[in-house]
């Protein structure tokens, strides 16, 4: 009798021990989950984006960071599939989407961030430095393939349009706002990333690159109050159909003052369901006032708060 009772006790005391240790790494992968901070970005904003980063891994400790930088539909491809639930794109979700979400009982947190520019650089050599959007749109769609087609060209040699990605938030703009959604067309050459583009610009003198303008900073951890520095230079651009009109680089000023042409926004979206997660402090931190100044004194981006505009009078 007594034996039986001991394999009794025994065998409830293996039981007890084996649902406490059950409870207690429930309890630790909620933790884990609640630690990290899984977050896929479109590569174009990855300079300013290690900086917000660096910035909250400081002031939130707790936080596992692990940032995966790849084209947009990369980003935003893992999202749907819940391998993230944080990015950074040039887009909210579609309908659709945000349907796929609901199936894996997720919601998507959408928030604008700020507002991007994309540049278009030429090599150093190069004196044409003067386009049209509409000039632009007929690159893509294959009606101009050389510089003296262009109505300020004066080469005559044929045009190399040099980009990062075939999947890229740069390509979509070209294609759903430049050509209505068809494909591109000409002398179109992906490089694989922004680095590899500018050093295509530096190496063709023959060609136009398309960069997220943040990547002009090199290792400047500051705004770039111009490009006059550069090894390539900026190509200036204007909307206008007049017969003598101004033309723009994309600085932060001419951005907000909706002079440069070229621009996306940029959405942080969050599909995090925990209420003090990582992630959703992460998702806070960047529409908050900290990741909001980090846009606007360390990057060619401008925030989505407002900024104030001002003369200034130098004697």
């Amino acid at each position: 009798m007594k034996r039986t009772t001991l394999i009794f006790m025994s065998t409830c005391l293996f039981a007890v021990f084996l649902f406490a240790a059950c409870r207690g790494n429930k309890k630790g992968d909620d933790l884990l989950k609640q630690h990290e901070v899984k977050i896929a970005v479109d590569a174009t904003f990855r300079p300013i984006m290690e900086m917000e980063l660096d910035l909250f891994a400081k002031t939130h400790l707790d936080a596992i960071l692990k940032p995966v930088y790849c084209s947009e539909d990369s980003a935003i491809q893992l999202l749907l599939n819940d391998s993230v639930r944080t990015i950074v794109v040039t887009r909210k979700l579609t309908a659709n989407e945000q349907e796929r979400l609901r199936k894996h009982r997720l919601s998507g947190a959408q928030s604008l961030i700020a507002t991007d520019a994309f540049a278009l650089i030429v090599n150093k050599n190069n004196p044409d430095t003067l386009i049209r959007v509409d000039e632009i749109r007929k690159i893509v769609s294959g009606q101009i393939t050389h510089w003296n087609q262009l109505e300020k060209g004066s080469k005559k040699s044929k045009i190399h349009l040099v980009f990062d990605d075939s999947r890229s938030s740069t390509v979509r703009y070209m294609r759903d706002s430049l050509c209505g959604g068809k494909p591109l067309k000409g002398n179109l050459f992906a490089q694989g990333s922004n680095m590899a583009v500018i050093q295509a610009v530096k190496d063709n003198p023959d060609a136009i690159g398309v960069v997220g303008t943040d990547w002009l900073r090199g290792d400047n951890a500051t705004v770039l109050p111009n490009f006059d520095h550069l090894d390539i230079k900026v190509m200036l651009v204007t909307a206008s159909k007049e017969q003598y009109p101004q033309y723009y680089r994309p600085y932060q000023y001419n951005i907000a003052m909706d002079y440069y042409p070229l621009t996306r926004s940029v959405y942080v979206i969050s599909t995090d369901p925990h209420t003090n997660s990582q992630a959703k402090y992460l998702y806070f931190f960047l529409k908050g006032q900290k990741g909001q100044l980090i846009f606007c004194n360390n990057s060619q981006l401008l925030p989505s708060m407002q900024v104030q505009v001002r003369d200034v009078s130098i004697h």
